[in-house]
């Protein structure tokens, strides 16, 4: 594993090992977005159409990465965005992630979808936390999750608010995805040929989803799609008065997650949310739509004096982050960046990738002569 591990230098080459580590389905439920998956690939694709244009000898060996997102100090302005089902791609799931963003000094979230609970991460992780809300149809489920929340004091809430129904997720149709995994024969297949994986989801602690066990049995005890999930559980009549309800129940810096529009920007600075996150669920949900970066300038012109605004979607690289940044987002944060890591390697593999980002991050201000996240601005990049 070290060897192999070792070898990993990038976003490409931690994909690429977990491809080979976890079975099909799992793999692909990471890897893959709605229909054609344009939007998954633009979602990246777009950083290319903006250049950095660097200032030199600025005396740069002592810079500061640090950003305040939602009234939290950030060692440097990336962080892991809350995803699901984590348990299923490395026995370790949300714990080895935890550990990873304490020792950076970083924002982590889990989700609603977590196969962890709210209390053993408030129990067990220092750095800042934020909770990813679904809005379901049962309102105990939803009241019960925010109480917790409260109760144990996490310091953000993210609400999603693009998944109103499920995208259309080919891959997971023709891989047969489910939660908890369903065994048939390509299943079974897939489970043989990666023993260590199976070995690891068989034999160690049972997976289960702790916010929602007491309250629904989809997904813990009836295995059923991402998908499925969204249409048949999540609350479909969710408008702005039910985000300004939640604003008032939670009392604390509230972020939106999924906002694409100006509109919808405003909308959220009007009911009170304290940060919204421009991301189109990782080109998950709706395909043909805009990336985060495309729509990123136009939202912090209207906004970005009101609310921290957050760009998540796409990100593989430091030039990335420093070219989101520059455009006027307060920080970045990302899914698959260390969803590959974690297959391939637990803790050890979200470790290693959040330090390549984070040295990317350092040697690309020091080249871009920013000592501070402050000193980028749109007067170091172009668009072509």
């Amino acid at each position: 594993m070290f060897n192999r591990l070792s070898n990993c230098h990038n976003s490409s080459d931690f994909r690429n090992l977990a491809k080979e580590r976890i079975p099909s389905a799992i793999f692909h439920y990471i890897d893959g977005g709605a229909d054609d998956e344009a939007t998954l690939r633009q979602n990246t694709k777009a950083y290319e159409n903006c250049d950095l244009v660097p200032n030199v000898l600025k005396g740069v060996e002592d810079i500061d990465m640090s950003v305040t997102v939602m009234g939290q100090k950030l060692n440097l302005p990336l962080f892991f965005s809350p995803t699901a089902l984590q348990r299923l791609f490395h026995y370790q799931g949300e714990r080895a992630v935890g550990k990873v963003a304490e020792k950076f000094g970083t924002f982590f979230g889990i989700s609603s979808l977590a196969t962890v609970s709210i209390e053993e991460i408030a129990n067990s992780i220092s750095s800042p936390k934020m909770f990813q809300l679904y809005i379901h149809k049962d309102k105990g489920l939803n009241d019960s999750m925010i109480e917790k929340c409260i109760e144990y004091d996490f310091d953000a809430l993210a609400l999603t608010v693009d998944t109103i129904v499920g995208g259309n997720r080919e891959r997971d149709f023709y891989t047969g995805f489910t939660s908890p995994p369903r065994l048939n024969v390509g299943s079974f297949i897939s489970f043989a040929t990666h023993p260590r994986w199976t070995l690891n989801y068989l034999l160690r602690e049972g997976f289960s989803l702790p916010q929602l066990q007491d309250h629904i049995k989809q997904g813990t005890d009836i295995t059923i799609s991402v998908g499925e999930y969204f249409n048949s559980m999540l609350d479909q009549n969710m408008d702005w008065d039910t985000v300004a309800d939640i604003n008032k129940k939670w009392g604390r810096p509230l972020c939106l997650k999924g906002i694409m529009s100006v509109e919808d920007a405003k909308k959220a600075v009007d009911v009170g949310a304290s940060a919204i996150m421009v991301s189109n669920h990782g080109g998950r949900q709706l395909d043909g739509s805009r990336s985060p970066f495309d729509q990123l300038s136009e939202i912090v012109d209207a906004v970005g004096d009101k609310v921290d605004v957050i760009c998540d979607g796409g990100i593989r690289r430091g030039t990335h982050v420093l070219k989101a940044l520059s455009v006027g987002a307060k920080a970045c944060s990302g899914g698959r960046m260390y969803l590959y890591a974690l297959a391939a390697s637990g803790e050890k593999g979200v470790e290693k990738a959040m330090g390549l980002m984070q040295d990317e991050i350092q040697r690309g201000m020091k080249l871009m002569g920013a000592k501070t996240v402050q000193d980028l601005t749109r007067e170091n990049i172009r668009f072509r």
